[in-house]
């Protein structure tokens, strides 16, 4: 499996590090979708010379990214012909390594799910057995979707019947894990993941990059859903909270992902909000995630999403959000009452400071959040966004 490189850094060397302006030509023909977007309009939302954007198109035509969408009315002269993205030409696999779970998923350029694939997973079994699965999911993914047959295909190009030069065997950009921290994301290393301090010091993204033979990304998990959100249309500023088998958070400041120099940021869980209290996996007492669970697993849903709230108005206070979004998997076992213990903390917050409540509601994407996210930490560089 080595259809990618990695360059000297380790980093995504995607799509041979294409150029910025290539990448904002290849955002814009994807925002077009299939009606497609004419030269001399990409010429005017880049600010690139009409000369520039032919050379660039062209290349984009010739290795089937790019294709023709038909012809435009024009207000003078003859009709202008309209390009849009060939999704099919390159997929990501996006992976969530949850603590007992794998879910991965492959998209297209589009970001469009076009395969899926779960299975149990012990994130204490060590990095040999984790790394097999990993792989044996990718392998998988890509072998059955990868080509649209189900075959192995091939990577010669060749045409559709549609004069779109398309591989016969799409290009596998990357691979994105998704999984707790804390970690390192600008090194892919991990550190003391919270219930299994084995992972101190491994470094995740060079040993899957090395067996896959692609370049990998490695993200927390609530970053990976929060890119996956904004990318998605989630504007301004809001704060992803995520409840499954542990508790996390990830931000958007201005759009783009918050992470911290250090990955740092969002450790929401482990904020202490009960001196003395029960001891949390992370060593130390009365953190939101050790009281959260502990509700969670007694059934009383309404005092865990009490103890969210309380976790989430900290985040509003100290940040100023636009918006607070839910998800995780013991989100969606209750979402309403979820969604409900959180805005009544907020509202009674803001009944207190004489603010605007934040608005709280379920984030979109469902189970498979994280793991399309992680997918679009491959795809984010490709189209200039840089978040990936």
């Amino acid at each position: 499996m080595r259809d990618g490189r990695r360059d000297g850094t380790g980093g995504v060397n995607l799509l041979a590090l294409r150029s910025h302006n290539t990448a904002l030509v290849l955002d814009l023909l994807r925002t077009a979708g299939a009606e497609g977007i004419s030269r001399l309009e990409l010429a005017e939302r880049t600010g690139l010379t009409p000369q520039a954007v032919s050379k660039i198109t062209a290349r984009l035509r010739a290795e089937g990214l790019a294709a023709d969408a038909g012809r435009r009315a024009s207000t003078g002269g003859k009709p202008r012909t309209v390009l849009r993205l060939v999704p099919e030409a390159g997929h990501a696999v996006g992976v969530h390594l949850d603590r007992d779970e794998l879910r991965a998923v492959l998209v297209d350029l589009d970001g469009t799910v076009v395969g899926e694939r779960s299975a149990p997973l012990d994130l204490g079994a060590g990095a040999e057995a984790v790394l097999a699965g990993v792989a044996g999911v990718v392998e998988g993914l890509w072998t059955a979707g990868g080509d649209g047959t189900g075959g192995t295909g091939g990577n010669r190009a060749a045409g559709d019947g549609t004069g779109v030069r398309v591989p016969s065997r799409p290009a596998l950009l990357g691979v994105g894990i998704a999984l707790p921290g804390p970690l390192d994301h600008a090194r892919g290393v991990l550190h003391r993941v919270t219930g299994f301090p084995e992972w101190d010091g491994y470094p995740l993204r060079d040993a899957l990059s090395e067996r896959l033979g692609v370049p990998v990304v490695v993200d927390k998990d609530t970053n990976a859903a929060a890119l996956g959100l904004a990318v998605d249309g989630e504007g301004g500023s809001f704060a992803y909270l995520h409840l499954g088998t542990g508790l996390g958070a990830g931000l958007v400041i201005g759009g783009s992902v918050h992470r911290g120099p250090r990955t740092g940021a969002g450790e929401f869980g482990h904020q202490v909000v009960q001196l003395d209290g029960p001891r949390c996996g992370c060593g130390d007492r009365g953190c939101i995630e050790a009281l959260c669970l502990a509700a969670v697993a007694r059934g009383d849903t309404d005092e865990a999403a009490r103890v969210l709230g309380v976790g989430a108005a900290n985040l509003v206070g100290l940040l100023d959000i636009d918006r607070v979004l839910l998800g995780g998997r013991t989100i969606e076992a209750a979402p309403e009452a979820f969604a409900r213990g959180v805005r009544a903390v907020l509202d009674t917050r803001a009944r207190r400071t004489g603010d605007t409540a934040v608005p709280v509601r379920v984030a979109s994407g469902g189970g498979a959040g994280v793991a399309e996210g992680a997918a679009q930490s491959v795809l984010a560089p490709v189209f200039g966004r840089g978040d990936g």
